[in-house]
C-alpha cells in the first residue's frame, strides 16, 4: 500500500508556507497533488512522488556544489 500525505504533513516536511507550496506547484517545481474526494476540495500527495522530488532536489544541489 502506498502512503498518502495531506497538506499539513507536506508543509511540515518542506518548511514552506501554503503560498510557497502552491507557487512551486504552479511553476512546475513541485509535484501536483491529487484530489482525494469527489468535490475536489481535499488534496494529498503520494509519498513516493515526494521522495522522488526530494532525491532530484538533493542531486541538483550537490551538482551545483551546495
Amino acid at each position: 500500500m502506498r502512503k498518502i500525505l495531506r497538506k499539513p504533513a507536506v508543509l511540515a516536511a518542506t518548511g514552506w508556507s501554503n503560498s510557497t507550496l502552491y507557487a512551486k506547484i504552479s511553476a512546475g517545481h513541485f509535484p501536483r497533488p491529487m484530489k482525494i474526494d469527489p468535490n475536489g476540495r481535499l488534496v494529498a500527495w503520494l509519498e513516493d512522488d515526494l521522495t522522488e522530488w526530494q532525491n532530484r532536489a538533493i542531486s541538483a544541489a550537490r551538482a551545483a556544489g551546495a
